[in-house]
């Protein structure tokens, strides 16, 4: 198995999903979207994003207007329509269930681990981290 091959696939297969959380928090252009997206390492080849854009917008889940700039040509800001709204509340929904499942699934490995090698669960915990900001971290 080719891990980079897998890293890249993974990371595609949450790209729609951290495009529309981004878009998610107002008008957004183009351009921040990928320097966001690649300074979280999801993303860095600029040619993936406006065919995804595209293929969003023509499922009726964002929308954009544009906006003229007082440094060259107008900008075409990107916004979520209600649709897309529901799709990533939904989106939401899944990647919670997904992240608690990999986590235990992951935690379950690590302690494993540890037995085999007479070592603690503590000394082997791997943090989790609560994707879900609409519920409350008891860790924090």
């Amino acid at each position: 198995m080719n891990i980079e091959n897998a890293q890249v696939q993974m990371r595609k297969g949450i790209l729609e999903f951290c495009i529309l959380h981004i878009i998610s928090r107002g008008e957004v252009y183009a351009s921040d979207m990928l320097e966001e997206l690649t300074s979280a390492r999801i993303m860095v080849v600029e040619g993936t994003l406006y065919p995804l854009l595209t293929r969003l917008k023509n499922a009726g889940l964002l929308d954009y207007k544009w906006v003229e700039s007082t440094s060259g040509p107008p900008r075409k800001y990107y916004l979520l329509t209600e649709t897309g709204q529901a799709s990533l509340k939904g989106m939401n929904d899944t990647w919670q269930e997904l992240s608690d499942s990999v986590n235990s699934i992951v935690s379950k490995t690590e302690k494993h681990k540890a037995a085999i090698n007479g070592l603690t669960a503590v000394e082997t915990s791997v943090p989790s981290v609560d994707n879900n900001p609409e519920k409350p971290n008891p860790e924090n």
